[in-house]
């Protein structure tokens, strides 16, 4: 059965989830956690090239990973869901970026409050195994070389995105990263509510429970010794230049690893 991930404003994974026997009989290696979300991946794909990868089936799979996390031995925090409902309207949900982890449970944990897209690289969307998903899901997509090419996109794409009652989730961060740098913490964010018009939701997380892998980023190790903790701030609304929400959003992420034990600088 599949844990409801939204029926309280926490959710803990509990402590009589089953740990899979065949993982532990592979003591505790990455090769089920990677076959489980392989066959998620492919599924989805599958799915999606043709034409069935509604916003129920990307829910759907989103918590599948989420399920496999915990059944291999993983455990779960999240807290503050209260805060998406909470929101008027549309927002952007602006986190921190650790690993591959929080882009794949994500949509199981904040579609069902509040209809969302994520905005991505270009890189995600050319990936064999990942465009078909991608395409079916209406990203805004940046190419991350060009800052005043993506600044236009964003500020376009984002507005009408809004405008369709759609949030946003954005990671400012240009790429991931186990420790949290705030000065690589862009303010496109708080620039796009500020011009839209809406509130934005501060969001930190610690998923290095998946690491990075050395031939490919996305099939790192599992740590079960680190527990994945998501954290939603309180809906901002942002004023004049945005400088002082932005630096609170920056606060609000760097407190939370800091009790979580994140390195930060």
């Amino acid at each position: 059965m599949r844990p409801d991930i939204t029926a309280d404003n926490e959710y803990h994974t509990p402590e009589n989830t089953p740990h899979l026997l065949v993982d532990r009989l592979t003591f505790n290696s990455r090769f089920i956690f990677t076959a489980l979300f392989l066959k998620t991946v492919f599924k989805s794909r599958y799915l999606a090239r043709n034409k069935r990868y509604g916003t129920l089936q990307w829910v759907e799979t989103s918590h599948d990973i989420f399920t496999d996390v915990e059944r291999c031995g993983g455990r779960i925090h999240i807290t503050g869901m209260n805060h998406i409902l909470n929101s008027q309207g549309p927002a952007l949900i602006l986190s921190n970026h650790m690993s591959t982890l929080e882009t794949m449970i994500f949509p199981g944990i904040i579609q069902p409050l509040k209809n969302i897209t994520f905005v991505v690289k270009n890189e995600l969307v050319k990936h064999w195994a990942f465009k078909d998903v991608m395409a079916s899901r209406n990203p805004i997509v940046l190419s991350r070389s060009n800052p005043r090419e993506d600044f236009r996109i964003i500020m376009e794409q984002g507005i009408e995105r809004l405008n369709n009652n759609i949030s946003i989730v954005i990671f400012p961060q240009s790429t991931r990263r186990a420790e949290f740098h705030p000065s690589e913490f862009n303010s496109l964010g708080t620039k796009l509510a500020i011009k839209a018009g809406v509130q934005v939701i501060p969001v930190a997380i610690k998923t290095d429970f998946w690491g990075f892998g050395s031939r490919s980023k996305y099939l790192g190790p599992i740590d079960r010794n680190k527990p994945v903790h998501i954290a939603f701030g309180e809906p901002m609304t942002v004023h004049g230049s945005g400088k002082e929400e932005h630096q609170q959003i920056i606060e609000f992420i760097a407190s939370h690893l800091a009790a979580w034990k994140v390195d930060h600088t």
